[in-house]
């Protein structure tokens, strides 16, 4: 049996990510991946970068913010860009330097593993034609059609991703599943799942590790993060003047 643990979309939370790491330490796992996002939007983006990049055993692939980081603000700014957002990210990248740029920029759009008789793929959500960058954000709750459409060039028969930050599990011509943002929820959980394969069956676990959030709150203050108050109401369910 292979035991697979998959997370998504850290986006800069420490104790959503510290929690996540001791609990699958604890359970054990073959392999784990990371399908993208793992800064921006978070006040921690290098001591995040710092712990993913000390997990053994993990592969990740890159996101739409980690690649802004990697190859820089797009220009001209994408239509979806807003100014509080471009400002962010800037201070991500300032926060981060060039430390964590070369390691990032070795990070695939995506990976295909087969695990005993099983053909997984991971990758953060749709690609253009030449798989190296992101088409335009999609649906928030696409339908498995939906999905078919933006995962057409993959042939898998499990397929994960992120981007999106609900938890999605649908069924259509493979089995698509979001295991739900690890860092960016109403509630202090950080949410993963864990694959089971034995031979050709397959097992889903879906996780969600509590977790005190009053000093990630706080830290948005401290660090003066762009943009903390639209933040913290539309990612964390906190109303904060």
């Amino acid at each position: 049996m292979v035991r697979i643990v998959v997370f998504t979309d850290t986006h800069a939370n420490l104790p959503a990510l510290q929690a996540f790491r001791k609990a699958a330490e604890q359970d054990g796992y073959d392999h784990a991946f990371h399908t993208g996002d793992a800064i921006d939007i978070g006040p921690y983006p290098a001591e995040c970068l710092d712990v993913l990049l000390d997990l053994p055993r993990t592969e990740f692939v890159m996101g739409n913010h980690d690649a802004i980081y990697v190859d820089g603000v797009p220009d001209p700014l994408p239509c979806f860009m807003e100014t509080n957002e471009l400002e962010h990210c800037r201070w991500t990248a300032a926060e981060l330097g060039e430390t964590y740029r070369e390691p990032l920029s070795q990070w695939p759009y995506h990976l295909t593993r087969t695990f005993e008789e099983v053909s997984v793929t991971f990758v953060h959500y749709g690609l253009t034609d030449s798989l190296d960058g992101f088409v335009a954000t999609g649906k928030k709750e696409p339908t498995a059609a939906d999905l078919d459409s933006v995962f057409a060039p993959f042939d898998a028969q499990l397929l994960f991703y992120g981007h999106h930050h609900p938890f999605s599990d649908l069924q259509g011509k493979a089995r698509y599943i979001n295991p739900g943002s690890l860092g960016c929820f109403y509630r202090p959980l950080a949410r993963y799942c864990v694959l089971d394969i034995d031979c050709d069956r397959c097992r889903i676990t879906y996780k969600a590790v509590p977790y005190d959030d009053s000093e990630l709150i706080r830290e948005f203050d401290r660090r003066q993060v762009p943009a903390r108050q639209f933040i913290l109401k539309e990612f964390y369910g906190k109303n904060i003047d």
